[in-house]
């Protein structure tokens, strides 16, 4: 398939009455199921300008990761949120914060360092405790705390549930994914806090090219996901 070519000269950010739009030349923009694309903000608008500003030739979209999102959130999220809040409220049954290593003990005291203070914010503020276990055989979550992270999930519009997903995906972990939305941890502290045993089989092993590149780019991903909620929280 051919991708498309930059067609326009000049990319304007418009105010209506739903928000915040883009047109490109005289052409407004949408989504590809033919919706006006419209953000809450102007802060997000002039991201997504930003990255039509920047096409040069092809348009190709892994350039576009922020229009990638709002063409998302609009057209799959929007329409039907509980499957996505389903989906993602699913990862606290197994979420990777639960489960420490049985050996070394040196693994088990990052584990415990960096997950604690995690598994505690979600009793105090979520209230969702959840049990703790060594290896990898699976252990239920209380009810009670799998249905108050549901809720806490269920709280995100659209675009925040886009965003939230690729956080909770990406790093394997609902708590944490929460805990960037809600400003508990930032971006980079999360996604070191979920790549603990890779970082730990680097150190003893040594780095594999190939899964460190992988790595980088899942690490992109979890990243541009939190400035989207950061741009979502900005009132202009």
């Amino acid at each position: 398939m051919i991708a498309p070519r930059r067609f326009w000269t000049e990319v304007v950010v418009e105010r209506d009455g739903t928000g915040y739009g883009l047109r490109l030349d005289a052409r407004p923009l949408h989504t590809p199921a033919q919706a006006p694309l419209r953000v809450p903000n102007r802060s997000l608008a002039e991201a997504l300008a930003a990255e039509w500003r920047a096409i040069e030739g092809e348009v190709r979209p892994e350039a576009l990761p922020f229009t990638r999102a709002v063409n998302s959130a609009t057209d799959r999220v929007a329409p039907d949120p509980a499957p996505v809040v389903r989906h993602i409220a699913a990862y606290a049954g197994a979420d990777l914060l639960c489960y420490r290593a049985e050996a070394p003990e040196a693994l088990r005291a990052r584990h415990d360092a960096r997950w604690d203070p995690l598994i505690a914010w979600s009793e105090q503020a979520l209230g969702a405790p959840l049990m703790v276990t060594s290896g990898v055989i699976p252990v239920p979550q209380p009810p009670a705390s799998l249905a108050a992270l549901h809720g806490a999930v269920a709280t995100h519009d659209a675009l925040r549930l886009t965003a939230l997903h690729d956080l909770v995906s990406l790093s394997g972990s609902l708590v944490i994914g929460l805990a960037v939305s809600r400003g508990r941890i930032t971006a980079d502290d999360g996604w070191d806090a979920s790549r603990i045993d890779e970082t730990w089989q680097a150190e003893l092993w040594g780095a594999d090219a190939e899964a460190e590149a992988a790595a980088a780019l899942r690490r992109r991903d979890f990243l541009q996901a939190a400035y989207l909620l950061e741009l979502l929280a900005l009132n202009d």
